[in-house]
């Protein structure tokens, strides 16, 4: 009901039948709840767990299941898996989606970055228990920061895959009317590596800073005599990583990014007047 509120006075906005006594916080407000549900290009409803803004409460308990201490082969495995599903099924979601999408395009994605997470964090894993020269402590220091080149490279390998169809395809380039003035597979291209690139940034400091400050919290003479806590602040810490970190990594590129026409493909230059052109990077 709020959503549909939100919508219809921002029609009534854009067709200058705006009721009086609107004030433009209200209009913000109403911007701001549409573009956090709705998707751009297809105009319908995003489902929650999926949307970039449900990312952080539906994410963070996986977070906090792979920085957990002391894993298991099977514990690494089951929460790289839990962790790249919600990634593939996040960024099939949020994707451009000018063009269709096959469902056999998703589950490419899916399964090469699944693929991906399990066997690069096994392998740290199996390199690190050989490691020898390494004392017990360095290596369960160690040990929890093998989740992040496990996720940052799974993550590149997901936007790719799960978003393969835009490079084949091309995307909607538009011109400042709004209109389409073609489908560019350059356009495409960019929009995929500044998405990949977030997604390399977003896991820096979930995954390095709560190792670091739980290595420092888990010697207070407090916390060794209250084991119980650790699991809760653990939490905490990786909660509020993940929400200050998610919202640096989205803003390095708007998500309707510009491109020169002089970059785009010869028949799009000759198809249009203007200098720059629109496309949506997708999140």
């Amino acid at each position: 009901t709020k959503l549909k509120e939100c919508i219809k006075l921002l029609d009534d906005y854009k067709y200058s039948t705006l009721p009086p006594g609107v004030s433009a916080d209200q209009l913000w407000e109403a911007q701001k709840i549409k573009q956090a549900i709705i998707h751009p290009d297809t105009g319908e409803k995003i489902f929650m767990p999926f949307r970039m803004s449900g990312y952080v409460p539906f994410g963070t308990p996986i977070v906090i299941g792979l920085l957990l201490p002391n894993q298991t082969v099977m514990s690494t495995i089951i929460w790289q898996w839990l962790n790249q599903s919600h990634n593939a099924c996040v960024n099939y979601a949020n994707r451009n989606a000018t063009k269709p999408s096959p469902t056999s395009k998703f589950l490419q994605g899916y399964i090469g970055a699944v693929t991906t997470a399990v066997s690069i964090a096994m392998g740290l894993n199996a390199l690190i228990q050989k490691a020898n020269k390494l004392s017990p402590s360095t290596r369960v220091i160690i040990q929890r920061f093998v989740p992040f080149p496990a996720v940052a490279s799974a993550n590149i390998c997901n936007v790719a895959l799960m978003r393969h169809n835009e490079l084949s395809e091309g995307i909607d380039v538009l011109d400042n009317n709004g209109s389409v003035v073609g489908s560019s597979k350059i356009a495409a291209r960019h929009a995929i590596m500044e998405t990949a690139f977030t997604r390399v940034v977003l896991p820096m400091p979930i995954f390095v800073l709560p190792p670091i400050i739980m290595s420092y919290l888990e010697r207070l003479k407090f916390l060794q005599r209250n084991r119980r806590l650790l699991l809760p602040i653990h939490s905490v810490v990786c909660l509020v990583t993940f929400g200050l970190s998610l919202p640096v990594a989205i803003s390095l590129f708007p998500q309707m990014s510009q491109i020169e026409v002089s970059r785009l493909e010869p028949e799009i230059a000759m198809a249009t007047d203007c200098r720059v052109l629109t496309y949506n990077k997708g999140l």
